[in-house]
């Protein structure tokens, strides 16, 4: 059904996002964490979000396990419902960049053409994708929340890296892996991204005056 068709039309804010940039003091972007269960994923957004708290950035992180007790309390784990998932994370994101914050979304996200899409609905510059890299030895070893042994037994359907496949990212923007540096040094490497790419640094205005 199309947009016409469902008598929906898109609202406009005499605000723009660029008047929520000037206001916070900074851009906006969208960080994707994506990556096997236990790798390191939600930590490190969390870590980040702090960190850039205290440097003053407006900062929410959107966790996997967090959003699927409201928004997504209505999807399972089969291919369908982890798109859906995804999609509707995809949107909100969009939103949140809009709204002039760092939205920080930590997903295992483990299909690329899901990702692909999600990456869509953003600008070049808007959307960093960070490849949380680490072993699924690693994963299993450290099992923090006991899925991979539920996985191993049977209990857990769909499990990503078990029974279900991980597609590993060709061209992430940054690959973090979570075996080789600690969550300090994973943080540090993310800002210094950040820094570089200028993803903090509001544009300068253009000059009127006229120069003879």
């Amino acid at each position: 059904m199309s947009k016409e068709e469902r008598n929906i039309t898109w609202q406009q804010s005499s605000l723009n996002r660029q008047d929520r940039e000037k206001h916070n003091g900074h851009r906006s972007r969208a960080l994707w964490f994506t990556g096997l269960s236990g790798a390191g994923k939600s930590s490190l957004a969390f870590a980040l979000e702090q960190y850039l708290y205290e440097k003053g950035v407006h900062c929410y992180v959107l966790d996997g396990d967090n959003v699927r007790h409201g928004l997504n309390r209505d999807l399972g784990f089969t291919a369908e419902d982890r798109q859906e998932n995804l999609r509707r994370i995809g949107e909100v994101s969009k939103l949140m960049v809009d709204a002039g914050l760092f939205v920080l979304s930590a997903f295992i996200s483990p299909d690329a053409q899901d990702r692909n899409m999600v990456k869509q609905l953003f600008e070049a510059d808007d959307f960093i994708e960070i490849y949380v890299r680490c072993s699924i030895e690693e994963c299993e070893r450290r099992d923090p929340k006991g899925l991979y042994k539920k996985a191993r037994n049977g209990v857990i359907p769909h499990f990503t890296g078990i029974s279900a496949p991980y597609d590993i990212p060709e061209d992430p923007t940054l690959i973090i892996d979570t075996e080789e540096l600690s969550i300090e040094e994973a943080v540090h490497e993310i800002v210094q991204h950040l820094e570089r790419v200028g993803a903090f640094q509001l544009p300068q205005p253009v000059s009127n005056a006229i120069v003879h």
